[in-house]
């Protein structure tokens, strides 16, 4: 018989024991780690335990719980700069699928229990396409939705790049010819600069206040986790850059990218991608995940570079009172404004006949 699953916050000296786990997992991303969380937490003012699910002395999964204080109480969610953060489990190799199928629901089971005891007034967790068994959190009255990412492999270099868009696969190879390089540096600012420009161009939410941003940056670059790279001009001047990170896991992760639009013609954005890829390729990366895919240009974009749209489960429970009201408020005054945004939208089309 196997010994039952118990469940318990991790000691900080038994991190590494779980960073291991999560780079060998196939659900497990840099965002599951207790030194990326770190960072984020000093700079947002959040928190994080890890819960560890436990078969007897053996690690079998668990969850990274990042969490922030809100008006109703503690929420663990995900958050600009956390894309997942859903259960983890050990790596098996087994023959039989249904043994595997039961370990997983098993393991689940436990880790619900803990979580929904914990008494947080909201709870949201991402996973990452690995994992698409959500079976308990749904039977224990949790909701579930579909949400989407871009990933591109980077084994077979040569065959993604004949996945590459015709017009993207121009407008690189005119770059190289213009003497545009990739740089990967320190060069904070030039990526601010130009990540407050993409802010204020099209209204995006900034991922965090300069300062912070700043001091995330250093945390990460300094621990190896975070890599800034930038396509600059024979000049030396930074015209678009990104925001990669990456540990021992096998997939990387882009998390931000901006541009200068004064010269958003030149394609220095594919240009600086593939040359990224390029660089996690040799760096012994089996894919990058561009992460998100909305239904927007940037999501175009991301196909264009031969990236495959995966399928992320994430699942929702509510259990303060005054929040779940919120809810169901926003969603009625949001009902409330596409029903008059028609009217008027029908109303002036009947007056401009």
């Amino acid at each position: 018989m196997n010994a039952m699953i118990t469940v318990r916050p991790l000691a900080e000296s038994e991190y590494q024991d779980w960073r291991r786990l999560v780079e060998d997992s196939p659900e497990g991303s840099i965002y599951s780690t207790s030194e990326y969380l770190r960072a984020l937490c000093a700079a947002t003012g959040g928190r994080f335990t890890v819960l560890a699910a436990f078969r007897g002395n053996e690690l079998a999964g668990g969850v990274a719980l990042y969490e922030e204080r809100a008006r109703w109480g503690t929420v663990v969610s995900p958050r600009l700069l956390l894309f997942y953060n859903g259960l983890v489990l050990r790596a098996r190799n087994t023959r039989y699928p249904s043994k595997r199928a039961a370990e997983i629901v098993e393991i689940t089971k436990a880790l619900e229990t803990a979580i929904r005891r914990s008494g947080y007034a909201r709870v949201c967790l991402k996973q990452r396409s690995s994992l698409n068994d959500v079976r308990v959190f749904q039977d224990r009255g949790w909701r579930a939705r579909p949400t989407y990412t871009m990933m591109v492999p980077l084994v077979d270099l040569d065959a993604q790049w004949g996945r590459v868009d015709q017009n993207l696969r121009r407008l690189i190879k005119r770059c190289a010819k213009m003497g545009i390089r990739c740089s990967e540096d320190d060069d904070f600012a030039s990526f601010f600069r130009m990540h407050l420009e993409t802010h204020l161009r099209k209204r995006m939410r900034l991922y965090l206040p300069e300062d912070a941003f700043a001091r995330f940056f250093r945390a990460l670059h300094e621990n190896g986790l975070g890599r800034l790279f930038h396509a600059r001009l024979p000049d030396g001047e930074s015209i678009a850059s990104q925001l990669v990170l990456v540990s021992g896991h096998p997939v990387s992760h882009t998390v931000a990218a901006a541009a200068d639009a004064a010269h958003l013609g030149l394609g220095a954005n594919a240009f600086l991608r593939w040359k990224v890829f390029e660089t996690l390729a040799q760096d012994g990366f089996s894919a990058n995940d561009l992460t998100s895919a909305t239904l927007d240009t940037v999501t175009r974009f991301k196909s264009q570079l031969g990236g495959t749209l995966e399928t992320c489960l994430e699942v929702e429970r509510i259990d303060s009172v005054p929040m779940r009201i919120g809810e169901v408020f926003k969603k009625s005054t949001g009902r409330i404004r596409g029903l008059v945004g028609r009217v008027t939208a029908s109303t002036k089309t009947r007056s401009s006949r």
